[in-house]
């Protein structure tokens, strides 16, 4: 702690800050007070937490700042959920392509991904795309996924049954891919501005 500044003193300007300032988030207000004091940023947060543990403020979470554009946005670990679907996706349909029925013990990896690409994926990116502001726990995702997907399979196999392609291996695979893709890039885009619109409204 700085010889000049006690607990005390770093508890009244923290608060005095909260109620001439009104920072947005944690990181607002410490970046105000460091402004004002020769602080560092852990001992400040450690105040704040103090403060926080004796109701003396309230706080929301602090959250990492969603960058404003979307390529940026690409390249964080908020969207590793988009590249795990996208990487998987694409390499469920190199397997069910390279790896032939009868190749024991390798048909069980087609076997294995290629039920998971139907049954989840589909649903879990339709359901990201249209709840993107809303956290779902791990039981309601799964069971979302699967429901939808469930429903969207027999819609897709419907559909090619009346295209000149029919209802083949190929053409399922190739549909469930471009759903899946098309899916997960309308829900990151979306999850992106929602993230943004959160931001520009979120109060300490």
């Amino acid at each position: 702690m700085h010889k000049n500044w006690s607990e005390d003193k770093i508890d009244q300007q923290i608060i005095q800050t909260l109620k001439e300032k009104n920072p947005e988030n944690v990181g607002q207000l410490i970046k105000l007070i460091q402004e004002k004091t020769p602080l560092s940023e852990q001992q400040i947060l450690k105040r704040v937490l103090k403060l926080q543990e004796k109701e003396k403020i309230q706080l929301k979470p602090y959250q990492i700042p969603t960058p404003q554009r979307l390529t940026t946005y690409l390249r964080s670990s908020q969207a590793s959920w988009y590249w795990i679907t996208i990487i998987f996706t694409l390499t469920t349909t190199m397997v069910i392509f390279t790896i032939p029925e009868n190749a024991i013990p390798l048909a069980y990896a087609r076997y294995i991904l290629g039920s998971i690409f139907v049954l989840c994926l589909p649903g879990y990116t339709f359901t990201k795309a249209l709840f993107p502001e809303r956290e779902l726990d791990s039981v309601e995702r799964v069971a979302l996924s699967i429901g939808i997907s469930l429903a969207l399979v027999p819609i897709i196999g419907l559909l090619l049954n009346y295209t000149p392609w029919g209802v083949r291996l190929t053409s399922i695979t190739l549909s469930l891919l471009a759903l899946t893709l098309t899916f997960a890039s309308a829900a990151i885009v979306r999850e992106h501005r929602t993230k943004l619109g959160q931001s520009s409204k979120t109060k300490i």
